[in-house]
Parts: C-alpha cells; sequence; structure tokens
C-alpha cells in the first residue's frame, strides 16, 4: 500500500514460521456454539468461522508481520495500473483443487462473480466497485475499477476461490451440511456430526507446500474443531484432554484455575503471547435505530451507569485494562485531549455533526470502585433528564410516562457477558431503569442480530494496522441498513464516512494515520459501545508437543497464526 513490501523477491518463508518444521499431530480446540452449514461465504446459516480460512485460498496472502502488504499464493504475479485504477494476476500453473483439477481463470471469474451478487454482505462491497472483469491471457485475469481506491488492488487479491462446477447444478445461497467444498487450502473437510464437531484432515498432495508464502505453515495432520453448549462445559473438556489447545480470555482465571493435573505434571503448559494490534472493541452494544438509544446523552447515561471498574475487580481482578477507543494499544489510536494537526483538520468540516468531545478530548467515564457507584450514577441521572427522561415513583420515564426499558440479547453460551450483564442490570435499578437479560439460541441470535432486531447485545469486533474498505461494513452508513453487516450500532455519520473514504485514498502514511485517528474518535465520541477490558496478550494453554515459532508476528495470535504455524513436537 505504501513504499516497499518488507519481504525480498526471494524470501523462503513468512518470517514467523519455521520452513523446517516436520508434519504430524492433531490439534483440538473448542467453541461455544453450533453450526448447521458449511458454506461460510453466504449470509445464511451457521458456519464454523475457522472454515473461511482454513478451506479456502486467495490470489494473494497477507503476511502478518507487517501491515498492507500481500504476496503470491495462487497467483504467480500482480500487475497494476500507474493509478492502481486496474490489477492483473496470473494465477501459477501448479494451482490446484484438493480433487486434482486446476484452478482455472474460470473458477477465479466465477467466485468473484457469484461472491459478489449472491455471498455474505462482506464481498458485494468489493464487486460494486469493479467496472469490468475478462479474462487476458491462458492464466490471466485483470480486474478494472470504477472508483479511486487505492487499497482495492490488494483487497481484490483476498477473494475466496471456489470450484465452478462443484455448485453447476446446486443453489449458492442455500445453507445446509450436503456440499462438502472443494478446496485449494492444505486442509479437507474430513468428518463432522451436525452442530457437534468439524475435522479438517492436511491435504498430502497439497498443492502449495513449496511456495515461500506456504513453507512452514499447515504442517498439523488433523485440526479438529469441537463446539460446546457454555463455557463451562468446553472448559471441562480441556481439563479432561478432549481439547489439546484453548485460549483463556480472564486473567484471573488464568491465574487462580489453571492448576490441574495434566498443568502440574507438564502435559499442558501456558504460553502468554504479546501482540501490537488495536484492541478493537468488546462490549455491549446499543442499537440507534430503537428510539430510546438514539439520544447520544442517553448513551452516555448508560456508561456512566455501566460501574466498569467493579465489574473488572469481579471478573479479573483488576488485570485487564480498559478498551479506551477502538484503535487503542496501537499507534493508529486517539491521542488524549484536544484534536490537533491533520486530525483536526479532517474533522473540523464536521464540527456541527460532531458529539462533544470528539473535537475538544473525550475519555470514559471513572468509578471509585465502589458498588454504589454514587458519583456516576447522579451523573447520569442528570444526563437521563437532559434527554427528557426522569424517575416518576421510581420509575424511569419520559414525559409521557412510558417507562424506559430495554432487553440484553445474548447468545447462548456467552457466559461472562450473561454475569457482567447481572450486574449490569442490578445498577440500572437504582436509576429506575428495567433492563432484562435474554439468553437466545445460537440460530435465533443469528438471525435478530443480522436483522438487528436487538436493544443492547454483546459485540466483539477486531481491527487491524491495516484499516480498509472493511470499514464501511463495519461503521459505514450504506451498512446500517443493509441486513448482516457488522454495523450493528446502526452508525449513520457523514464524517465517519468522510474519514472511512480519506484512509482508502490516502497517499501516504501520515494522512492514513490522521484519517484513523480521526474516525476513531468519531466512534468512540458516538457512545454507541459500553467498553469491557482489552485483551491486550493472549493466554494460551495447550499440550507440550504443540510448538509455534519464537518470532512472533506484530499481530500476535491472530487470524493465521494458531494453527498455521504450528508444529507437533514430541518432547
Amino acid at each position: 500500500m505504501y513504499g516497499d513490501p518488507q519481504l525480498p523477491q526471494d524470501f523462503v518463508s513468512l518470517p514467523y514460521a519455521n520452513p523446517d518444521a516436520p508434519t504430524g499431530g492433531v490439534i483440538a480446540t473448542g467453541e461455544v456454539g453450533s453450526f448447521d452449514s458449511l458454506n461460510p461465504h453466504i449470509l445464511k446459516g451457521s458456519t464454523p468461522w475457522q472454515l473461511r480460512f482454513l478451506a479456502y485460498e486467495s490470489l494473494m496472502g497477507r503476511n502478518y508481520d507487517e501491515p498492507f502488504s500481500l504476496y503470491g499464493l495462487l497467483a504467480e504475479s500482480i500487475d497494476v495500473g500507474p493509478k492502481r485504477e486496474w490489477v492483473e494476476f496470473t494465477l501459477r500453473p501448479e494451482a490446484r483443487f484438493s480433487d486434482g483439477s486446476p484452478v482455472t481463470v474460470e473458477d477465479v471469474m466465477w467466485s468473484y462473480e457469484t461472491l459478489g451478487t449472491q455471498g455474505h454482505p462482506r464481498y458485494h462491497g468489493v464487486w460494486s466497485k469493479i467496472d469490468k472483469m475478462e479474462q487476458t491471457g491462458e492464466r490471466s485475469v485483470k480486474f478494472t475499477f470504477n472508483t479511486e481506491d487505492r487499497e482495492l488492488a490488494l483487497l481484490v487479491g483476498m477473494r475466496p476461490i471456489l470450484k465452478k462446477a462443484q455448485w453447476a447444478d446446486k443453489d449458492f445461497t442455500a445453507s445446509g451440511l450436503d456440499v462438502i467444498p472443494i478446496t485449494s487450502a492444505p486442509y479437507v473437510i474430513d468428518d463432522f456430526e451436525a452442530g457437534r464437531f468439524v475435522s479438517l484432515k492436511r491435504n498430502p498432495d497439497y498443492w502449495g507446500k513449496d511456495v515461500p508464502f506456504r513453507r512452514g505453515t499447515h504442517v498439523l495432520d488433523e485440526i479438529r474443531l469441537e463446539f460446546f453448549g457454555d463455557d463451562t462445559a468446553l472448559f471441562e473438556a480441556f481439563k479432561g484432554g478432549v481439547l489439546n489447545s484453548h485460549r483463556e480470555f480472564n486473567a484471573e482465571k488464568w491465574k487462580t484455575q489453571y492448576d490441574f493435573p495434566a498443568i502440574q505434571n507438564g502435559d499442558v503448559v501456558k504460553s502468554e503471547v504479546p501482540h501490537g494490534r488495536p484492541t478493537g472493541i468488546t462490549g455491549f452494544v446499543m442499537n440507534t435505530r430503537k428510539p430510546q438509544f438514539a439520544d447520544w446523552r442517553v448513551r452516555e447515561a448508560l456508561m456512566h451507569a455501566f460501574n466498569f471498574e467493579f465489574i473488572n475487580e469481579a471478573m479479573t481482578g483488576s488485570e485487564q485494562p480498559r478498551i479506551t477507543s477502538y484503535f487503542s494499544n496501537s499507534f493508529l489510536g486517539m491521542d488524549h485531549g484536544p484534536a490537533q494537526g491533520r486530525v483536526r483538520e479532517l474533522l473540523e468540516p464536521f464540527a456541527e455533526s460532531l458529539l462533544p468531545g470528539a473535537l475538544d478530548g473525550y475519555a470514559l467515564p471513572v468509578s471509585d470502585g465502589s458498588e454504589r457507584n454514587r458519583k456516576n450514577l447522579r451523573a447520569a441521572l442528570a444526563l437521563m433528564e437532559e434527554a427528557g427522561w426522569t424517575v416518576q415513583d421510581g420509575v424511569m420515564a419520559d414525559a409521557n410516562g412510558t417507562p424506559f426499558a430495554f432487553e440484553i440479547a445474548l447468545r447462548q453460551g456467552q457466559n461472562e457477558a450473561e454475569t457482567i450483564a447481572s450486574m449490569y442490570v442490578e445498577a440500572l435499578k437504582r436509576m429506575g431503569i428495567a433492563a432484562t437479560v435474554s439468553v437466545i439460541d445460537p440460530a435465533q441470535y443469528k438471525e435478530r442480530t443480522n436483522g438487528y432486531d436487538f436493544d443492547m447485545t454483546y459485540y466483539r469486533r477486531g481491527v487491524s494496522l491495516s484499516p480498509g474498505n472493511e470499514q464501511n461494513l463495519y461503521w459505514g452508513s450504506n451498512a446500517a441498513t443493509q441486513p448482516g453487516t457488522r454495523n450493528w450500532m446502526g452508525i449513520e455519520s457523514p464524517a465517519a464516512d468522510a474519514m472511512i473514504d480519506t484512509l482508502l485514498n490516502s497517499e501516504s502514511r501520515e494522512d492514513f494515520v490522521a484519517a484513523t485517528k480521526a474516525l476513531d474518535r468519531i466512534l468512540t465520541t458516538g457512545r454507541y459501545v459500553i467498553p469491557f477490558y482489552q485483551f491486550n496478550q493472549s493466554r494460551i494453554a495447550h499440550a507440550k508437543e504443540l510448538t509455534y515459532p519464537d518470532q512472533l508476528p506484530i499481530y500476535g495470535d491472530w487470524i493465521n497464526w494458531q494453527p498455521d504455524v504450528w508444529w507437533w513436537e514430541e518432547k
């Protein structure tokens, strides 16, 4: 995106992979929830999220040790126009699907059009910016864009490539378990049981094992994904040896509950993996499509009522710091105090529409740590009154006497979020607010969140050091009314749209960073999400035989690290 790629043309492997890693072994991990589909590319159905990354390959691949650089995977070369107005890829002649058939330009073109028109909404944005797609040679395909967007030359290389012939007589939009994907990736689905487990086996005939981008990756013989009803059942399965790798997100539990026999005798080891990526946002999201959350003062009041310091002590022993903004923990995060320099220049044209704090500085409410949280509750009551809500006979209500009430919808198995929600509900009672917690089965929960049919719910969204077009899907105005996007809060902000457009079209790193910092201010001061604690390092307990390289990518434990660069080594 800017300057030259970090790795030379003749690189041996990714810098955080071991090109000499042996093959063999099994990794078994757990997920809370279920699944009823093996097609991760459509909106309908619940699919193991890992299949998007383990069962499909793209023309280019990302090096997670540097932002904004891609390297050839299915494509052996890439060419771009002088202004990135077009991009052309040439396929590797050796690229094959798991059934041995070659990956062709026809497969590429069918995949792009099908995903862009019938696939999940995350694919529609890029497709809408393609003016023309054409075959330019036996193994070459060219995309010409209809808009100025410097990231498109990279982003268009990241679509999964499917085998056209497999879908010739099938409905691509139908969700189900009857189609086992023919893959171009190192793994194939070997076995599964609906809602219970998926087993992926390493393809010994995988075409790309000698491609530099793939050397030292995907060497484990089996990846097994097990599914459980809740966190407790999952953890017990790990302690009992059903699983051999488990991520722990709670620092207090990591300190106090990881003393079971397998750890005591050394069969399971604890690894702490730091990272340099942004925090993203984790917390309770408020749906501004609902009238009671449309006023920012109400959202700010509900943030004051959320007693983070008390909850953090109860949940983690105050071990985990709070998320302070969407891009905090990175150079892309908003700075403390007033906006300055280029960030202020970008924001000032929208000064009248920005919420308080965007230009002058903003920080989350801080309590004294006591359960009563009196100071913040007083501030919350004052904000509610400004917004037209007062306590009447012990009930928060508007001028017409309509009570302020809402539902916190949670997916079955989100035990930690349920515990936090219960504490929050008790605090809200002191303000006369009646909040209820509803625990919903995964299928219904997905249907409701896809259609934005909720008041408040648990929300977790990761962001990277190379934010781009996906930001439109997260917080762009067009995504606010389109079903199935990640804009659960319903942001419709011309300022946010402008910052996303600026970061997409910046020709300098300085402008890109400034635009992201400005976007972070708009999102944070929008008071859309009540933030929880951040996960500034990963905590992974795993079988002693599961091994990873000493050199870590800047992203740390992120997509394409475990299980991609892990191997099995007898100790």
